[in-house]
């Protein structure tokens, strides 16, 4: 874990619970993608610079998720650097209680404010302000999250950031977090278009064919769009529909994943609803959804 792993002459990834990215600008001059999950990890790449004579310049965070930039604040109180992200995404970079507050609808409650949904609060500015220097290509990939991004680099390397998880995290979770679906979907068919000589994602394997992790990830919202739509024949409350979604993965459930698989699965019946595959009742003061 925390490995340097050279995939270009200038590009480079660091092997950890979410893959961050290192690009040359020069011979002693880097910039950062992503600074993974808390302040440890942050240490860690700073040990990694260090090591290499490298001199970090900016910190690009792909979005805002608390293991993509909980190590932001202890680099840019060490080296004093600056992080850029999309715009509603520095906002939550700035203001983490944000992202615990979305998820739950409400102000959440204290289970909720953890480093895993919540990280220390960090400087970003709106990467609409910045201009990238030369090697560097920005892609949007929507779906995941708010204004997420991945990036591209002269080598033919693809940081992919989360618009994909490895065969293992959707043989385990399946309802991976996803906040737009129909967004989502096409940015798998962007991204199975892309062509490059190593594809990074944040939590699969590095690959020089990224297709295949594409057709899974497609594969597995399809399917759960299914069992939403066979489960709703008869008007079922959200309640019950996610009852039936843990129950039916096999998930266990705490406050974690009642937010985010909560909050997925409603993402879903909005995506089915304004698609008009599913219709809404009130009943009794129940709201309820049912397959037209």
């Amino acid at each position: 874990m925390y490995d340097l792993n050279q995939v270009g002459e200038k590009t480079y990834f660091i092997e950890s619970p979410a893959k961050m990215g290192i690009y040359k600008l020069s011979e002693m001059e880097v910039c950062l993608i992503d600074s993974g999950n808390d302040k440890d990890a942050g240490r860690k790449v700073q040990g990694i610079l260090a090591e290499q004579g490298w001199t970090l310049k900016f910190i690009l965070n792909t979005h805002s998720n608390a293991d993509h930039v909980g190590g932001n604040a202890v680099l840019q109180q060490r080296l004093n650097v600056p992080a850029y992200s999309s715009g509603i995404e520095a906002c939550f970079n700035r203001f983490p209680i944000l992202e615990p507050s979305f998820l739950y609808g409400g102000f959440p409650v204290k289970e909720l404010r953890n480093k895993f949904l919540m990280s220390t609060a960090s400087e970003a500015n709106d990467l609409t302000d910045f201009t990238l220097p030369d090697g560097l290509e920005i892609l949007p990939l929507e779906g995941h999250y708010f204004g997420m991004f991945g990036v591209k680099t002269d080598d033919g390397v693809w940081f992919l950031s989360d618009c994909m998880m490895g065969d293992n995290i959707l043989q385990k979770y399946h309802a991976s977090f996803i906040y737009d679906v129909g967004a989502y979907l096409a940015t798998l068919d962007k991204v199975e278009m892309l062509e490059g000589k190593w594809f990074i994602p944040a939590h699969a394997p590095a690959c020089h064919d990224i297709k295949p992790l594409v057709v899974a990830n497609r594969h597995k919202v399809l399917e759960i769009c299914d069992k939403l739509l066979d489960w709703c024949r008869e008007p079922m409350m959200f309640e019950d529909v996610l009852k039936l979604t843990f129950d039916h993965y096999q998930l266990n459930m705490d406050w974690n994943q009642y937010v985010l698989v909560g909050s997925t699965i409603r993402s879903y019946l909005a995506f089915l609803h304004n698609s008009g595959r599913l219709q809404t009742t009130f009943d009794n003061n129940n709201l309820l959804w049912q397959t037209t």
